[in-house]
């Protein structure tokens, strides 16, 4: 018995099959015998199909090939220019794509259009986003939570925020999600004291403490200090309390089965730090209490709400002539941020050396190990390089933002900003910083804590016409989020794409119309994707709906229905 063939019928077992030749050699005598004559597409099968098997040894060199192509987009290979110049053969070294930093030559080519432009334009800003969108979203988070009140605490649940204003804000946002799924009494977060921030600031300092806790008195018990009797359990010293090792990231049920019992076991339990200790996928009720904690019970304290109220106001004043709207721009090129993206800018030998002590600095030894290899223009064309000033306003002017327009920059200190500062203010004279908005003597409280400074960044952010965001991090993801929740589901945020910048930017010859033709597709994109639903693996601090938020009827179609039923009420 011999198993079936796709070929025909089986070849007697023990019978090698014949040789090529001599199936050649029969072919040619039997070519008299042949059967119908092929059609032509089955001559185009069988000559494609003899072409892959001929050609399969192509495959074996796909690695190499794969490597060559790493090896040129990294840049170690370079092609040689060969061009002719009165018959003489010169020959130039090319320099691959982001290897250097030409925006400067981008700008100096660009730079007279952009004049010819400032008197020209419409006022962009009071038309930046489509008016058109069809759905509307707004806050909804009451409908799921209950009022009804709260049921006995299984216990104290103590946590410790770490890192900058937003990262101290998420593990907040996250500590009172837990608190509500575990029944337990949430202690005000305390800050650790960070080692890049170094800001000693507590939790009053930077959100209102009172607000918060009454904000949330039907959801979550909120205290400032442990009960006596709690606190001599442990020698009335809160490290002393079981600190909880819990891995980032960890489920609901792993703190219903394991942090739950050890909860109800002592009383109080602890977990420092709390950083990204919960997953992001949650029951809806759990995603709520995030949504209720950041977007409704955590504003700033009473110092910083005063301060940066003013600025907007100083900012809505300065732009009286675009209807009071303003752009705002998150700038990421403080010196830790050049050095820790391992860019090279236009800073020469001197550039290298101060980086390379910032990296140490910073980050003591990481960038020194073994096997660690830094390419600077692989970087960029990746799209991780900070954007510089200079090439963010030749961005914006490139959208169509005129020199009229009011701009806020979001930043600590900047990289040699008297150098890099220079083009951004020449194309954006209306320009404003946190030192030129509010005044010595107002900032004074302010000086040596970043994170109080930070909140008053993020205020004169969340209430400009458009945000800008340049490098990522959780200050635009918070404030694209919040931005969402306050402004009907759009974000109202441009956010670049950083690798199409790149290439752009390494070609001094580009035409001014190529270039705004460019940069408003780019405009236009950030548009589109302002309204955006979270996805499974995405945060609902930048993506709010549908968890914190609920699709409204056009807004067009409800004021007119609206009418309507005034009408009948009449």
């Amino acid at each position: 018995m011999h198993g079936y063939s796709r070929l025909g019928n089986p070849r007697p077992a023990g019978s090698p099959p014949s040789s090529p030749r001599c199936r050649h050699g029969r072919n040619k005598n039997a070519a008299g015998r042949r059967g119908p004559k092929q059609s032509i597409l089955e001559k185009v099968v069988v000559l494609l199909i003899s072409v892959v098997f001929k050609r399969r040894a192509v495959l074996l060199f796909a690695p190499l090939l794969y490597l060559s192509g790493m090896l040129l987009y990294m840049g170690t290979v370079n092609f040689d220019v060969v061009s002719l110049k009165h018959a003489v053969v010169v020959v130039s070294k090319r320099s691959p794509p982001g290897s250097v930093y030409r925006s400067p030559q981008v700008f100096h080519k660009l730079w007279p259009h952009m004049q010819a432009e400032s008197n020209h334009t419409h006022n962009l800003l009071m038309a930046v986003w489509n008016s058109k969108v069809r759905q509307v979203w707004k806050p909804c988070i009451s409908n799921d939570i209950s009022n009804e009140g709260l049921p006995k605490s299984n216990g104290f649940f103590i946590i410790e925020a770490n890192g900058g204003l937003n990262q101290q804000r998420l593990s907040i946002c996250d500590a009172v999600a837990v608190a509500g799924l575990l029944n337990a009494t949430l202690l005000i977060p305390i800050f650790h004291l960070n080692s890049v921030w170094k800001d000693s600031s507590h939790f009053g300092n930077i959100f209102d403490e009172d607000f918060f806790i009454h904000a949330l008195r039907n959801h979550v018990n909120v205290v400032r200090e442990l009960p006596g009797d709690i606190l001599e359990r442990f020698d009335n010293n809160i490290s002393n309390i079981v600190n909880l090792r819990v891995k980032g990231w960890s489920s609901p049920a792993y703190y219903l089965q394991k942090v739950l019992p050890k909860l109800e076991q002592m009383g109080a339990v602890r977990i420092a730090p709390f950083s990204n200790r919960l997953a992001l996928a949650v029951p809806s009720k759990v995603q709520r209490l995030r949504c209720l904690a950041n977007f409704e019970t955590l504003r700033f304290s009473n110092s910083i709400r005063t301060l940066a109220d003013k600025m907007v106001e100083r900012m809505v004043k300065s732009s009286s002539q675009r209807g009071g709207k303003y752009v705002s721009v998150h700038l990421r090129f403080e010196e830790d941020m050049v050095a820790f993206s391992c860019c090279e800018y236009d800073g020469g030998e001197e550039e290298k050396h101060e980086m390379d002590i910032a990296r140490e600095r910073s980050w003591r030894g990481k960038f020194r190990r073994r096997g660690r290899v830094i390419r600077p223009g692989a970087n960029r064309v990746d799209g991780k390089c900070p954007l510089t000033p200079l090439e963010v306003g030749m961005m914006l002017r490139g959208m169509g933002f005129d020199n009229t327009t009011s701009v806020y920059v979001a930043a600590g200190k900047i990289y040699k900003a008297e150098k890099y500062m220079a083009p951004l203010k020449q194309m954006f004279p209306h320009l404003e910083m946190k030192d030129t908005l509010a005044t010595a003597e107002e900032l004074a409280p302010f000086k040596g804590h970043l994170s109080r400074l930070a909140a008053l960044d993020y205020t004169v952010c969340l209430h400009s016409e458009v945000f800008v965001t340049t490098q990522g991090g959780n200050f635009p993801h918070f404030l694209m989020g919040h931005r969402r929740y306050l402004y009907g589901g759009h974000s109202k945020t441009i956010k670049p794409d950083k690798r199409k910048l790149a290439l752009l930017f390494d070609n001094p010859n580009i035409r001014w119309e190529d270039f705004k033709r460019q940069m408003q597709d780019m405009l236009r994109h950030s548009d589109q994707k302002g309204v955006e639903l979270k996805k499974p693996s995405a945060s609902l601090y930048t993506f709010p709906m549908p968890d914190c938020m609920c699709k409204e009827a056009d807004a067009r179609n409800e004021s007119g229905n609206e009418t309507n039923k005034t009408d009948l009420n009449t």
